[in-house]
């Protein structure tokens, strides 16, 4: 488990991007289990529908792409520091089976599919109350600034 101070020492991300709240579980190399409370105070909630407000889908695939950062991050058993990012390389199969909305609690469970030549692969789900609002398989790598 990783409560959000320990999450803030994990990712660099901030408020309005942060999009990770606590971490439920988490096997080491393996699988990881997060949440995201979705409000109605989401900045994007202004503009993204504001009669009927829906967290953009590309949002959902940045939450799931942090929470594989933990993982990857505790996987190599590292620390990032200011000199470290974690990006997209790829993204496949991305779907989105129905809309998340204010109040909603979004889990998202994200697998390490392999690891090779330093692009992480991930397979990752989000559900809200057991039902699959997106899934997609998610590439990342790591890289250190000059």
């Amino acid at each position: 488990m990783m409560d959000i101070h320990q999450i803030l020492k994990q990712l660099p991300h901030r408020y309005p991007f942060l999009l990770v709240d606590r971490v439920l579980e988490i096997e080491k190399g393996k699988r990881i289990k997060a949440l995201k409370n979705v409000t109605i105070n989401e900045p994007f909630f202004g503009g993204h529908f504001p009669h009927h407000p829906v967290m953009p889908g590309v949002l959902i695939l940045e939450a799931m792409a942090q929470v594989a950062a933990l993982l990857a991050f505790d996987t190599l058993g590292t620390t990032p520091d200011d000199k470290t990012v974690y990006y997209f390389a790829g993204i496949d199969g991305a779907r989105f089976k129905r809309p998340v909305e204010p109040g909603d609690q979004l889990i998202m469970e994200v697998s390490l599919d392999r690891m090779k030549s330093g692009i992480f692969k991930f397979k990752a789900t989000a559900r809200v109350s057991d039902l699959v609002v997106c899934e997609a398989e998610l590439m990342c790598t790591m890289r250190t600034l000059p």
